[in-house]
């Protein structure tokens, strides 16, 4: 027999294809770790970076012209560009007159969920039609698709100027919490991630009625169960041992105070904070009373509830994911609404925007008579830009709540969409840029790391060519990004 050249053999036997396959990829993925090391060590060890202007969220000031001495991956010294002395091989990044601000942090994400909205007759026939049908299909996806998904939505997220996030649940087993470790280790592209692996749910929460052979490992694939007391403590030991960084709970009716506080009691055993998905007036008690560090969402919060969790320090972090005209741009990528859905929809975007100013208003301003039913809300009510935070004394940050594909933006994009209608509901630009900076660094127990331009911190700025106090929707248009002191985004004026 002729002897067959390689190329021949590769065409024709299917384990030699393979693994000539497999061979390529691994050269290729070394040689993309030979191109990221030499491109680290390339990297000049002291950065100057210098802008119009930079705002400091915790006190509202703004130092102008601004520089931010930066040495590996912290920042050194902050202040006005006469008064550094960079060194003479210092990189130099000059972005002319733009408005420098910390990386951004969204506290409350799904990097790991990017369902279409189902159709019309799709979301009729199903218990939480909108939703469930999306999540059971990321469920059922392959793990190593379904990461990689995740890595293009965190990739997205840091070019939009999130540069830090909180992954809370619906990431699969290890999704997030490996995601996370390759981030860091340099390996892909991605914004600091706080995982929180699997959330803690009771037994009909999100998902009823699955088929009976098969519920169990469906659940398993995305929950942990509580049952009980000691089936709560032994969920957290089970997300402690994949390492996870914080706990997610969601608080329904099912769930007992004695079982929410074993979780609680458990993950500060273990030195982790609790997060809890409340959402009406009896979740939000039992979460108090059991002492979470934040409560999520939060949207039927009462007056007499905020002054609970003012007084216990626990964080409100908001998540205005359907202000507005939300749910309708995102039914525009289902294959089929109906005219009459859109009538309805639309209709119905003035009272979820008038709910959410609802919740604000409370925040914000708890001793003030809010407007109820569907009417358009007083905007007079939101006059105060300084006091109102002040005057209610409740902490809170802000979380895209991010997990639904949005036609004609990407997963960054979406996300930042969220945060300027914080201001449409009556906040003040600069408690806007507080929640998801300043805020959000104290909420995640990080205000050491991030969430401030000043010495010691990592070295996350973003820079937009505006002033975002003057017009929020800056943020929607971030021009730099900077994570850790390497680029990876300038679209301004460098030199």
């Amino acid at each position: 027999m002729t002897p067959q050249h390689d190329s021949e053999f590769t065409a024709e036997d299917p384990v030699a294809r393979v693994r000539g396959r497999t061979a390529l990829l691994v050269l290729l993925i070394v040689a993309l770790g030979s191109t990221t090391q030499l491109g680290a060590q390339a990297a000049a060890p002291v950065t100057l970076v210098k802008a119009g202007r930079l705002l400091d969220p915790r006190t509202g000031n703004v130092l102008a012209p601004a520089a931010v001495l930066i040495d590996g991956n912290k920042i050194k010294q902050v202040g006005a560009p006469s008064q550094i002395k960079a060194p003479n091989a210092a990189k130099i990044i000059d972005l002319g007159n733009a408005t420098l601000l910390p990386g951004l942090i969204d506290s409350h994400t799904h990097l790991f969920l990017d369902p279409v909205a189902p159709a019309e007759a799709e979301r009729a026939r199903h218990y939480n039609g909108g939703f469930a049908p999306g999540l059971l299909l990321a469920i059922d996806e392959s793990p190593s698709k379904r990461v990689l998904m995740g890595a293009q939505a965190a990739a997205e997220d840091l070019q939009s100027g999130i540069t830090t996030v909180r992954n809370l649940g619906h990431s699969g087993i290890d999704g997030d919490t490996e995601l996370r470790d390759a981030i860091n280790a340099g390996r892909l592209p991605g914004p600091r991630i706080l995982a929180s692996g699997r959330k803690l749910i009771t037994r009909g929460s999100y998902l009823q009625s699955l088929n009976p052979a098969l519920a169990d490992a469906i659940l398993q694939q995305e929950f942990l169960l509580i049952e009980g007391a000691d089936g709560a403590r032994q969920a957290v030991r089970q997300n402690e041992f994949q390492n996870v960084d914080v706990i997610k709970v969601t608080a329904d009716d099912n769930l007992t105070l004695s079982e929410l506080a074993a979780v609680v009691e458990e993950a500060h055993r273990a030195h982790l904070k609790v997060a809890v998905h409340a959402v009406d007036k009896s979740s939000i008690q039992t979460a108090v009373d059991a002492g979470a560090d934040s409560i999520e969402h939060g949207n039927e919060v009462t007056v007499e509830q905020l002054k609970q969790m003012r007084n216990k320090g626990i964080f409100l972090d908001l998540t205005p994911t359907f202000y507005g005209d939300f749910f309708t741009k995102i039914f525009e990528g289902t294959i089929a609404m109906s005219l009459a859905m859109r009538a309805e929809r639309l209709q119905a975007d003035a009272p979820s925007r008038q709910r959410y100013n609802d919740l604000i208003q409370r925040l914000l301003k708890p001793e003030v008579k809010f407007v109820s039913g569907f009417d358009e809300p007083d905007r007079q009510a939101y006059d105060s830009l300084v006091q109102r935070v002040l005057e209610s004394g409740v902490k809170f940050a802000a979380g895209s709540d991010m997990g639904w594909f949005y036609p004609g933006k990407t997963r960054g994009q979406a996300s930042m969409s969220r945060f300027p209608t914080l201001h449409q509901a009556g906040m003040s630009s600069l408690e806007v840029i507080r929640a998801i900076t300043v805020n959000a660094a104290e909420m995640l127990g990080w205000q050491d790391r991030i969430g401030a331009i000043k010495p010691g911190t990592f070295a996350d700025l973003v820079a937009v060519s505006g002033d975002p106090i003057a017009d929020i929707t800056e943020l929607e248009r971030v021009r730099f990004v900077m994570k850790g002191g390497q680029v990876v985004r300038n679209e301004l004026t460098s030199h």
